[in-house]
């Protein structure tokens, strides 16, 4: 139950920070708008990427076993 509710706020805050980004870029403050827009690049890649590629391994395989 504890990793949902991680995941949760874990998507809300990434879709918040998001938002807020491209809401500085369509203001006008594109330097913010792009730093925050790089950060959030560079986390997926650093923190989330591995994970993604496992869950998607992973429901590959059970696909493949439940045929």
């Amino acid at each position: 139950m504890l990793e949902w509710v991680f995941a949760l706020v874990h998507l809300a805050l990434f879709l918040g920070l998001l938002s807020y980004s491209i809401a500085s870029l369509l203001r006008g403050r594109w330097l913010s708008g792009l730093v925050l827009l790089a950060f959030m690049v560079a986390y997926y890649f650093i923190v989330l990427h591995q994970a993604v590629l496992k869950e998607i391994k992973r429901k590959k395989k059970s696909a493949r076993s439940g045929k």
